[in-house]
């Protein structure tokens, strides 16, 4: 099979998805350290480039933030090339298998709310190369933690209050608010 990798923007300036055409995993993986990355040969590779910070997976992306005072212009060759070739050689996002499973639980309320968490926000998160899961709901606030590119992303708040809050609280009455877990 032919690898092919292209590049996108994402909110963040500080990150930029290498989609390819090939599944890579099944759900999601972030290694947001160095220290993280030891059971992903994929991302441990990553990490010897000194300008990357940071390594997300989901479907057929890695998602890379790079370091400040370093400009994409002058990396983006590199890095696609690298995806390139790790894909082709079959280099492992990880070591085991953790796909995330979709088995929600929880009250009726609690259902509903990762219900339309997994099938409205989260495939608009992952395209913007980033990834969004469900932590809790007490008193009417519903915990997200928020992954990849939207860790950190200057538009991430905006996103949670205008976007998912909104729509949380229009589709689940009890939902009174959103808040991001911080990392």
């Amino acid at each position: 099979m032919n690898i092919n990798v292209y590049t996108e923007s994402t909110p963040n300036p500080a990150t930029m998805k290498f989609i390819v055409n090939k599944l890579l995993i099944n759900g999601s993986a972030d290694f947001a350290t160095k220290e993280s990355a030891e059971k992903s040969p994929f991302a441990k590779e990553l990490y010897k480039f000194s300008f990357v910070n940071g390594v997300f997976f989901a479907s057929n992306f890695v998602t890379v933030t790079k370091t400040e005072g370093t400009d994409w212009e002058d990396i983006e060759a590199i890095l696609k090339e690298f995806v390139k070739g790790a894909v082709e050689s079959e280099l492992k996002v990880q070591l085991e298998e953790q796909a995330e499973t979709v088995d929600f639980e929880g009250t009726d309320t609690e259902i509903k709310i990762q219900q339309i968490l997994n099938d409205y926000v989260r495939p608009a998160v992952e395209q913007d190369g980033g990834a969004i899961s469900y932590r809790s709901f007490e008193e009417g606030v519903v915990t997200v933690e928020l992954r990849g590119s939207c860790s950190g992303c200057p538009s991430s708040t905006i996103t949670l209050k205008a976007g998912i809050e909104n729509l949380l609280k229009r589709m689940v009455p009890e939902v009174t608010e959103v808040v991001s877990e911080a990392l």
